[in-house]
């Protein structure tokens, strides 16, 4: 799910590499690079969309493993324990290289989210390009909405990559609370008539549903990480 841990592993990574030298030539190929990995990734998802397991098996696609994407992995960064089966996956999948620096960009949270936003977006700009298709109220109503809540949602995992899983807390509710506002715009009495709505209705819904189950997850193991005792608090237990 992520190289993320109270450590802060993407400041470590910077300095295990040394002073690193990049033009703003190699940034654009790394940036490239991590949004091939986002198309990469909705291209799985869209694939396997009548799949219930959809979410966990495009992440074991894309080489980051059930235990990077779900368990407590996602917050201690601990990559050790993956088997043969999801390091030959994540080398096939890999689309940048070893000596790269770690990104935000590369954090699996980041990526499933970003992408599902990508095509909840662009169906949406396709449809509500014409008013006789959707009242431009609406369009903009739930285009702003939509826009918020992937704000909301960026700044939390951002926070999350930092290691600060109060925040990220904080954030990811805040996400949840402008999903549900998405929803109800979309799933408002005077759309239900709205023919041109069907289909993207049946598209966005799962998406937006799955978002909330990835953030869910993650509030989960952040409040769990919060609950352990730390280090330093077993060492004085052990005194004692």
């Amino acid at each position: 799910m992520g190289n993320t841990n109270s450590e802060n592993p993407s400041d470590n990574d910077w300095e295990d590499r040394g002073e690193l030298v990049w033009n703003e030539f190699d940034w654009e190929r790394y940036l490239r690079q991590q949004d091939e990995s986002v198309a990469k990734y909705l291209s799985l998802y869209e694939e396997l969309q009548n799949k219930s397991e959809r979410l966990d098996e495009a992440a074991r696609q894309m080489g980051w493993g059930v235990e990077e994407w779900t368990s407590e992995a996602v917050l201690d960064g601990d990559d050790e324990d993956d088997d043969e089966d999801n390091d030959d996956e994540s080398s096939e999948m890999d689309l940048g290289d070893e000596s790269d620096p770690y990104t935000l960009h590369k954090n699996p949270i980041y990526v499933a989210t970003r992408a599902l936003f990508l095509s909840l977006k662009r169906s949406w700009e396709q449809l509500a390009d014409s008013p006789e298709r959707v009242p431009q109220k609406l369009a903009l109503s739930y285009y702003v909405a939509l826009i918020r809540t992937e704000d909301q949602a960026m700044q939390a995992v951002s926070a999350l990559d930092f290691g600060d899983y109060a925040m990220a807390i904080s954030l990811f509710k805040r996400a949840l609370r402008d999903l549900n506002t998405t929803l109800a715009s979309l799933l408002a009495e005077e759309t239900e008539a709205n023919s041109s709505l069907a289909h993207y209705r049946s598209l966005a819904l799962p998406r937006l549903f799955d978002l909330r189950e990835v953030w869910l997850r993650v509030m989960g193991e952040c409040r769990d990480e919060l609950a352990r005792p730390s280090s330093e608090e077993t060492d004085d237990e052990s005194e004692e």
